[in-house]
């Protein structure tokens, strides 16, 4: 998906460089000069030091060797820090640091979705952390930190001996931790002489810059204690569940031991190792004058005690709206040289809140009752005939799901059993292929768990403003946290007939009016490579002539095959990919017309908000603007201008056409069921063996459409009935439009370009008749040649009466009864009522 970007603040390549980026041009220049000399020096040094020795006695020449050579090492040491100094963070750095705060995302109303926070932080003033602390922290950590600035010369001298003697010990000071923690890209975690170079720099830096007081505060703030929680203040909550205030003296010795080392000293993993430390600690604190030797025999004696719980993660939940903007906002960051942790940037998205609570309060309920129906349909040979969802429903609780689909494909289960992870595993163990697989069928456990996963129906919704392009809602999957797969953006499915607006719209580019009249028969059509294909519709072709505006309405193949090859399959790719399908690769084959290729529900979706938007292409905004700390705007997304991808004419037309779909073609049970007035326009698809339900609807203000399948296409919805996008995706879309409406989001006045108002009709309600349940023996579906819808009728006993509609609205036809055979390919569904 494209999300254009642009920087008004953004640098031109001949700006004026910063004081640092001149040091270290200066820095790199001196460096140059200083080995263009070195030769030169060194064979002056090498002429006057053998003038010098001349004829002095031994010792004195090897005094003055050693002196020379230590002269030597100190003047190279100082060249060395200064040519690091440019290479170490200056003072900006420094106090960009200390102001930082995390980047947010929020929605449309400012409300947060996610942030940048490095895990779980809660900035205190060093007034807010108990005494205890920081006595441990100084006396384990840093005893001359009030002496130094920055750096113990006398402890690394410490140091050092201690490591030629064989005891390695580590000299860095408070503040060079400090500054080893707040850059760790600058100066790195390798154990070398380089980076103790740049930490010893950095704190230096750090020291003339701050007091004592604002370095202990910025180090507390920033350590890390395991379990998502940096500084003092998450770490005694989580581990003593106290702020870092009411730490005792014990507490306070734990979590400061804990910095040697956080995994090997953790109190909740390794609690006698802890212990331990924490001994240490207070050893030191006596050693060090903190208490006398009494307490501290008093304190070593009593025990480790904790009060651990993690803490929940505050940043905001993932969904995967905010976990798209996330991956975005990665790759944009680094375009931009943006750090997301520190530089405290609020990113405003597009996404509506009561928009996206409806669009996930219908997917949600929906998806459950379609799940109860596939459950129950595959729950037992006979399969239920009925239109009704209360009749699944109140069957789903005492019936064992999905039982009679495991004992008919058997070898689809082997199948699944084998492309699991834990069979892979097995046999990469060495485990022999056939006993891996009878051993993992006897596994109770594992079994249940691939069985749920298989059979469990997923679904994708989004919703876009076809006049900005601003995504106003998005759902990719019933639950994120367990199925992470985005169903929106980046599940790609084949669309059915959800595609053929793209054919007829191609045909409507090329001149051909809706009027133009097609046979409805079916044809054979031979390919370049000398192939043929049949298309055909599963309830029959009539062999008289229809418009081609029927065409879509009804849903042909037939006719849908016949304008594709008189418009060509490129003309047809290259609209498509105009109006929005702009990452799927479309296959240009003749089938290809019926919707065969697979593509993603957002393209799709943005496809028909390019239509709704009388042809003029919009990339698809998640991101409508990024403003820093102050307020001002870094980039703004919403500024660029579409592209005309198809003429306003044909797009009008087309609209018209779809608008067809709602009052008298297979979208027609979209309003009955759920109520919806106002203007509309849709479009039904099915791919092939009810793999894919496919439904999107445009209102002049917001395009949504919905997919619902199972993320295994070889599992699918029992009925042909069920299966048929037009009574499962139309469930999500038509329910996400009823609450939309109902909470005034959405204006049921406005109408699409072309709309004409209806004339004046009377309607009747008719009672009720009483919901029937039957039973069938069951039959496996049948594949279907082209992916398009497959008609079931219920028997007339089922159909339920139209609801009255008001005079102003334009109202859907009654469909035909029942075995009277209709010129649809993708069936025309009957009235519903409505189950809520």
């Amino acid at each position: 998906m494209d999300q254009k970007h642009t920087d008004e603040n953004t640098e031109t390549a001949d700006a004026a460089p910063t004081v640092q980026q001149r040091i270290r041009q200066g820095a790199r220049q001196l460096l140059r000069r200083l080995a263009a000399g070195a030769s030169t020096g060194a064979a002056a040094l090498k002429s006057g030091a053998g003038k010098r020795l001349h004829g002095r006695p031994l010792p004195v020449k090897l005094a003055l060797l050693a002196l020379w050579s230590l002269a030597a090492g100190l003047m190279a040491i100082l060249a060395w820090l200064l040519v690091l100094i440019p290479f170490t963070p200056g003072i900006d750095d420094l106090e960009q640091v200390s102001r930082s705060r995390p980047s947010v995302i929020v929605d449309a109303g400012g409300r947060p979705l996610g942030t940048f926070e490095k895990g779980l932080q809660e900035r205190v003033k060093l007034s807010q952390v108990s005494p205890h602390v920081v006595q441990a922290l100084v006396a384990t950590e840093d005893h001359r930190f009030y002496q130094h600035h920055g750096v113990d010369f006398k402890r690394v001298a410490g140091a050092l001996w201690a490591s030629v003697k064989g005891d390695p010990q580590g000299g860095s000071t408070i503040t060079q931790q400090l500054a080893r923690n707040m850059f760790p890209q600058e100066i790195g975690r390798a154990r070398s002489i380089n980076r103790k170079m740049k930490e010893l720099i950095t704190a230096i830096k750090i020291e003339n810059t701050y007091g004592k007081t604002q370095i202990l505060e910025a180090y507390l703030n920033t350590v890390p204690f395991l379990y998502n929680a940096y500084g003092i203040e998450m770490a005694a909550r989580t581990y003593f569940g106290k702020p870092a205030l009411k730490l005792d003296v014990l507490e306070s010795a734990t979590l400061v031991g804990m910095l040697k080392g956080t995994h090997y000293y953790n109190p909740v993993a390794n609690p006698e190792r802890s212990l331990a430390r924490r001994n240490v600690v207070l050893g030191q604190m006596r050693k060090h004058g903190v208490f006398d030797d009494k307490r501290y025999a008093a304190l070593v004696k009593r025990p480790l005690r904790l009060r651990f719980a993690r803490l929940p993660d505050r940043s905001g939940k993932d969904d995967h709206f905010t976990h798209h903007v996330r991956k975005w906002l990665l790759d944009w960051a680094d375009q931009n040289d943006v750090n997301l942790q520190l530089d405290g940037l609020v990113v405003r998205t597009t996404l509506d809140p009561e928009l996206q609570r409806a669009a996930e309060r219908a997917l949600r309920r929906q998806a459950d009752i379609l799940q109860a129906i596939a459950d129950v349909e595959w729950a037992n040979p006979n399969v239920p005939r009925s239109t009704a969802t209360a009749t699944y429903t109140s069957i789903r609780p005492n019936i064992d799901p999905f039982s009679y689909y495991w004992i008919t494909h058997a070898r689809e289960l082997d199948a699944f059993v084998r492309e699991s992870a834990t069979y892979r595993s097995a046999v990469e163990g060495g485990e022999e292929p056939a006993a891996a697989l009878k051993r993992l069928k006897g596994e109770r456990g594992f079994m249940n768990e691939l069985k749920a996963a298989k059979s469990r129906l997923e679904a994708g919704f989004v919703a876009i403003d076809p006049a900005s392009g601003e995504v106003k809602a998005w759902v990719g999957s019933r639950d994120f946290e367990r199925d992470q797969y985005d169903h929106v953006a980046q599940a790609a499915r084949q669309p059915g007939s959800t595609f053929k607006p793209f054919v007829y719209g191609a045909a409507l580019e090329r001149g051909i009016p809706p009027d133009q009249a097609y046979r409805d028969v079916v044809l054979e059509f031979r390919g370049d490579d000398g192939s043929s294909w049949r298309p055909t519709d599963m309830d029959g072709n009539s062999g008289r002539s229809m418009p081609m505006r029927d065409g879509l309405i009804l849903s042909k193949n037939t006719i849908t095959a016949q304008v594709s090859q008189e418009v060509g399959i490129a003309p047809i790719v290259r609209l498509a990919q105009g109006l929005g399908v702009r990452q799927s690769k479309l296959e240009a084959v003749p089938s290809l017309a019926l919707g065969t290729s697979p593509v993603t529900l957002l393209e799709m979706v943005s496809s028909y908000a390019t239509i709704a938007a009388q042809g003029e292409y919009r990339p698809p905004i998640f991101v409508r603007r990024i403003e820093d700390r102050e307020g001002n705007v870094v980039a703004d997304f919403g500024t660029g201008q579409p592209e005309r991808a198809m003429s306003r004419e044909s797009a009008v037309a087309l609209i018209d056409m779809l608008r067809g779909v709602v009052t008298r073609g297979t979208g027609n049970g979209v309003r009955s069921r759920f109520g919806i007035r106002g203007d509309l326009a849709a479009k039904t698809g099915t791919s092939q063996n009810n793999q894919d339900g496919w439904f999107i609807m445009m209102h002049p203000n917001l395009v949504a459409g919905a997919w619902v399948g199972f993320n295994d296409n070889r599992v699918t919805i029992r009925s042909s009935y069920w299966g048929q996008g037009g009574h499962n995706a139309a469930l999500v879309v038509g329910d996400f439009f009823r609450g939309a409406f109902d909470a005034g989001s959405l204006d049921a006045k406005a109408v699409l370009p072309g709309w004409r108002a209806p004339e004046p009709r009377r309607y009747v309600v008719e009672e009720e008749p009483e919901e029937v349940f039957l039973e069938d023996e069951a039959q496996e579906v049948t594949p279907v040649e082209g992916p398009d819808e497959m008609p079931v009728l219920p028997a007339p006993e089922q159909i339920e009466p139209v609801q009255a509609i008001e005079p102003t609205e334009a109202a859907p036809i009654a469909p035909p009864p029942t075995g009277v055979p209709t010129p649809s390919g993708d069936p025309v569904p009957l009235p519903l009522p409505s189950e809520l």
